[in-house]
């Protein structure tokens, strides 16, 4: 009896029926429990109405027995149903035992606890927003709820608060991010599913504008795209969509750097759904914002270069991440080798570029931006020379990118290919700053020149040909020490000094007249260190060699790589290899239709250049006997070839020599030579150029090359007239000759010189051989 009239104003039938296990008494009882509540409101007795409640709380939905529990939930939905439109007065003390009863054991009371607080909520409507968070925390626990009734009660309950959200305009939305931040990492799939509704609900409220915060949630919807999931899929990919169209409405709201990072990191996912999402977002983001997205390059790069070698089963992806590539590609502009200048006229601005970020490594969690992420609104799109300078490029932490890139030997083609054409592009727009890069790019990119793609080649040779000719590249004197040490005094390659050169970044050495090439301190360097991985690699010589050659007399000056490498050459040790390297050269030089115009320069020597030229070659070209007189044959100096096959009978011949001598004959009929082919008919005035092809003749065994030229020679007309011309009258290449000031008689000791140090050379080899042998034996 005590207990029942502690708690009135509850009668004690009410109490019991309350605590009665049949659904119906407690119904009844609820009935009641309205009545008596009606009577307060209308007697506006507040202190009785929360003592009733306090009541149904404390002793009965907060009770150990289940039933009481049960009581109490439908009693306390009986109060709210009284209170009507004043409900929102006491909503807390309504909704918290509510709330506590979502996590009962017994699922019908979690059941009956839904059913209660949907009438409650539809009574309080709009007054409930306040206290919409732990509703909200509530209802997502309910929605992974293994029930099927408390998961239907929990969609009911749901439908009611969205509808209530959707039609009100108090929602407080700054307070939900923080706890919709923290339910998005929700690995259950019905929490994601719950948590993804509710954004496109919110998300489609005109007056909520849920775009200021997605930096705080995007990487939370990203991990829900790649659930097991179709359906949960198909929805977070319809949220990401409808963020995207918002995005391209409205750009100028966005917050494009604090959501940079979180798509580098999705673009690299293993899931291909969110990697070609991430993508397309990024695609947007750099064709919206522009250069806002500078300071995150090298984690664009890190994520987009590995796609553009992706096959046809990931094509959509490699489609989109080539566009980003080439769209970051254009945010590179010249100002930006110019910016450490401009920002040391703003004292509180860093001095140089080590003061901004430190170059991160190429991860896909890392942040490469240098700070500068807080831009104003109108410095995205107003794209002005000041606002530019805002930006900053990382160079450093670029270059890192593609220097680890080319360092990958697993990576495909067109990533290797990509990387390039950044150097290059680089080099073009930022030569000053990219020349800080220089030595340490350069040995990888001479190892590239070893890649199994031609079209790979052709890219490394473009940046290598860039740097050679780039006037950002001069440096004092004569270039790098290392550099210096290796030139050889009697013949050096003349770089002419240029005015301006620091401020004509874009000029190549292919848009300069051949007699003034634009050249610089890297240009030998190249050539030294090319020679040496001919020399150290010789296959890429043998199946190379002369395509690289060729494509540099396109992109640089053909003299000046000539005359270089025979200048390194002069002084090479291996022999060996400098015979090779000649052959080569001549070769090419001979036959390559890039060097049409090299070879016309060289066929006349009108010019003091042309005959230096000439001399250059040729004591280098002495390597090689036979590729001397070929030098002599294209240059028209046939008493000097004649000359020089007449020393060929003191020279040990080798198969290989022989092999030489039947090459030449064979490009004595090739279209190259035709100018020598009609100087026949001049038996008079070529009297040497007869003799010297019988010499090669002589030399010959009877073989088909032999044949040959003995039929071309049948050809001479007259040959009674193939005697020596009068002293008094020179013949036509005297004169030539003695015009050109060139010192034959010092050229043909140079041969033997070189000829002699080959064969002192090959017996050392045979020694060496011949002791090994013994060993062998022994």
């Amino acid at each position: 009896m005590n207990a029942e009239r502690d708690l009135a104003p509850l009668a004690p039938s009410v109490v019991r029926a309350l605590n009665d296990k049949l659904y119906e008494k407690r119904k009844v009882a609820a009935l009641e429990i309205e009545k008596l509540v009606r009577e307060f409101v209308a007697q506006n007795n507040t202190s009785q109405i929360k003592h009733v409640i306090q009541i149904l709380s404390q002793e009965f939905a907060l009770s150990q027995h289940p039933h009481s529990r049960k009581g109490g939930l439908i009693g306390l939905a009986a109060c709210s149903i009284a209170l009507g439109k004043d409900s929102g007065l006491y909503l807390k003390e309504l909704i918290e035992p509510v709330l506590t009863c979502f996590n009962d054991a017994d699922s019908r009371l979690r059941y009956y606890a839904c059913e209660a607080l949907y009438n409650i909520v539809k009574v309080a409507r709009g007054s409930v927003l306040p206290h919409f968070n732990v509703l909200f925390d509530g209802l997502s626990k309910l929605a992974a709820d293994p029930d099927p009734n408390v998961k239907s009660g929990s969609e009911l309950l749901d439908r009611l608060l969205k509808d209530i959200v959707t039609e009100s305009n108090q929602f407080d939305l700054v307070g939900f991010i923080p706890l919709l931040r923290e339910r998005i990492y929700s690995n259950n799939q019905y929490a994601r599913q719950f948590i993804i509704s509710w954004i496109l609900v919110l998300e489609s409220v005109p007056d909520i504008n849920l775009l200021d915060y997605l930096p705080e949630i995007l990487d939370g919807l990203f991990q829900i795209l790649g659930d097991n999931s179709k359906e949960i899929r198909k929805m977070c990919e319809v949220a990401l969509g409808e963020f995207l169209k918002e995005i391209k409405k409205n750009p100028s709201s966005v917050k494009f750097a604090e959501m940079a990072n979180i798509l580098v990191i999705h673009c690299q996912a293993a899931d291909d759904l969110i990697q070609l999402t991430a993508m397309c977002w990024m695609r947007e983001f750099i064709q919206l914002a522009g250069r806002v997205m500078l300071p995150y390059s090298s984690g664009i790069l890190t994520a987009v270069l590995p796609c553009l070698s992706y096959d046809d089963r990931k094509k959509n992806i490699k489609e989109v991440a080539n566009v980003c590539n080439q769209s970051l590609m254009k945010l590179v502009i010249p100002e930006d080798d110019e910016m450490d200048e401009a920002k040391q006229t703003l004292p509180a601005e860093p001095t140089s570029e080590e003061s901004l970020s430190k170059p991160e490594a190429a991860s896909s969690s890392s942040l490469d931006a240098s700070g500068d992420s807080n831009f104003s609104n109108s410095s995205v799109f107003t794209v002005t020379s000041c606002e530019r300078i805002q930006v900053t490029l990382n160079l450093d932490g670029i270059v890192q990118v593609l220097d680890c890139h080319l360092h990958d030997t697993s990576i495909g083609m067109m990533t290797r290919i990509a990387v390039l054409k950044w150097l290059y592009h680089l080099y073009i727009k930022t030569p000053r700053k990219m020349f800080r890069h220089t030595d340490s790019l350069f040995p990888i990119l001479l190892r590239t020149l070893s890649d199994e793609s031609d079209e790979v080649i052709l890219k490394d040779l473009e940046v290598l040909a860039e740097i050679a000719s780039s006037p950002a590249g001069q440096t004092e004197g004569h270039g790098p020490s290392d550099v210096s040490d290796v030139r050889p005094s009697p013949v050096e390659l003349h770089v002419p000094a240029r005015a301006g050169q620091l401020s004509s970044s874009g000029t190549k050495g292919l848009e300069c007249s051949p007699s003034t090439p634009t050249m610089n301190s890297y240009f030998y360097k190249f050539m030294i260190n090319l020679l040496k991985r001919f020399s150290s690699e010789r296959k890429l010589l043998d199946t190379r060699g002369a395509f690289i050659i060729r494509q540099l007399c396109l992109l640089l000056n053909a003299e000046n790589i000539f005359h270089s490498m025979a200048d390194i050459l002069l002084r090479e040790e291996d022999l060996k290899f400098a015979s090779t390297m000649v052959h080569t050269l001549n070769t090419i030089l001979l036959t390559s239709s890039e060097l049409f115009q090299l070879r016309n320069q060289l066929k006349d020597l009108k010019t003091p250049e042309s005959r230096n030229l000439f001399c250059c070659l040729y004591r280098s070209w002495c390597h090689n006997p036979v590729t001397t007189v070929s030098l002599c044959f294209l240059t028209q100096n046939y008493k000097h070839a004649y000359d020089l096959i007449q020393k060929f009978g003191d020279l040990e011949v080798t198969v290989d020599f022989l092999t030489e001598v039947d090459k030449l004959v064979q490009l004595i009929e090739c279209p190259i030579f035709t100018y020598l082919r009609l100087q026949l008919l001049d038996v008079k005035n070529n009297p040497y150029l007869i003799k010297a092809l019988y010499g090669l003749l002589m030399l010959l065994p009877q073989s088909s090359a032999f044949q040959l030229l003995s039929h071309r020679l049948q050809c001479v007309p007259n040959p009674e007239l193939m005697q020596t011309t009068d002293s008094t009258k020179p013949s036509t290449s005297f004169k030539r000759a003695s015009a050109s000031n060139i010192d034959y008689t010092e050229l043909l000791q140079h041969f033997e010189k070189v000829q002699n140090k080959h064969l002192e050379a090959r017996h050392q080899r045979a020694g060496r051989a011949e002791q090994l042998d013994r060993r062998v034996v022994l």
